[in-house]
């Protein structure tokens, strides 16, 4: 055995049993919360039960994507740190468009995502037991070790396609150990010129255009609430989004929430029914609780809320965006809308309400 293999073999040991212990000392405890504690990645963590309760997967993931309506009704989860999207339902449709690092795919239905390839790194089919219940999913996962995606199957899922799609994209490498490698640091304008950039924004015709023009003036989505404010970007308190959450459930409003990750956003388009703040231990979560979709939400780890006008040739289409003290988008929320069509004069209203 060489030392590197040796080496390897010994750090894969010594993560094992300190997760094992987590697990005895606090059964409850989550994965990624253990991750969190040990200092590695969930993925490195996950990767230790490969060839037991965990398969490692890998190979041409549009064509995985393809496939998923095979698996029937599951639980699509999609989160970033500080908010997770729940929906339950079938991948309906999945369009898949786009090659190397632009491959993408649209999944609309029930479950509705953006799924962007370029991020998808490694995947497992998972095994696990929870509360006296064995659950089962496929959790894809980016180079940097952090969750794209989790499937989780139902009762009712189609079991049998299950199992056929996670022998045909198993790996041939079924080992303890993953590597991860870390995104590198984004590099961003020093100096922006602000009357260029808010002349630009004047002229968006689509709200995917504004993408674009973020990379064109190389400026972080976060720095440009403040460039545009008082122009097409206005400030609201912390404590908006849950009214905003309360009052458009008490209208039966029908809103989108947007939120995700750097390979997978997840997209809610429906009325939010019941709303729920659970306070545990220093976490506040705001909760939306309905039968197919669940949102949780660290609200206190809101640092910033901004409305967002962007001008299209549909009208202007306004906008609530949350963000971290690093600057990370954790939301957005838009009053629900499909192309061609203006926004609904109801959201526009409820978002005036909640300026101060």
């Amino acid at each position: 055995m060489s030392t590197a293999t040796f080496e390897q073999n010994t750090r894969v040991n010594s993560l094992i049993k300190a997760w094992e212990e987590i697990q005895k000392a606090k059964p409850e405890t989550r994965i990624r919360n253990a991750a969190q504690e040990l200092n590695v990645s969930e993925l490195e963590l996950l990767a230790t039960r490969a060839g037991e309760d965990c398969i490692r997967l890998t190979g041409n993931w549009p064509e995985f994507v393809k496939r998923l309506p095979e698996l029937g009704p599951v639980m699509s989860l999609t989160r970033n740190e500080s908010c997770i999207l729940e929906h339950k339902g079938t991948f309906d449709e999945v369009s898949t468009f786009g090659e190397g690092s632009r491959a993408m795919a649209t999944v609309l239905g029930p479950i509705e995502s953006r799924m962007f390839f370029k991020s998808w790194f490694v995947g497992f089919a998972v095994k696990m037991e929870k509360r006296n219940r064995t659950l089962h999913s496929v959790q894809i996962f980016d180079h940097a070790g952090e969750a794209i995606t989790k499937i989780y199957l139902q009762e009712d899922s189609h079991w049998e396609a299950y199992e056929t799609l996670i022998r045909d994209f198993s790996s041939p490498d079924q080992g303890k150990l993953q590597e991860v490698t870390p995104y590198p640091e984004e590099i961003y304008a020093e100096e922006i010129d602000q009357e260029a950039f808010l002349e630009d924004w004047k002229n968006l015709k689509d709200t995917h255009a504004f993408f674009g023009m973020l990379r064109k003036y190389k400026v972080h989505r976060y720095d440009a609430m403040h460039l545009a404010e008082g122009h097409f970007t206005f400030q609201l308190p912390k404590a908006s989004v849950r009214q905003l959450l309360q009052r458009a459930s008490g209208q039966k409003l029908p809103i989108m929430i947007f939120t995700g990750n750097r390979g997978n956003i997840q997209i809610h388009q429906d009325i939010v029914r019941t709303i729920r703040v659970i306070e545990r231990e220093s976490a506040v979560w705001l909760n939306v609780l309905d039968p197919t979709f669940n949102m949780h939400l660290r609200e206190d780890h809101i640092a910033s809320v901004w409305v967002v006008k962007k001008p299209t040739e549909d009208g202007v289409v306004t906008s609530v965006e949350i963000y971290d003290d690093n600057k990370v988008l954790i939301a957005q929320f838009f009053g629900l809308r499909k192309p061609g069509n203006p926004e609904l004069k109801e959201w526009v209203e409820l978002v005036d309400q909640l300026q101060p």
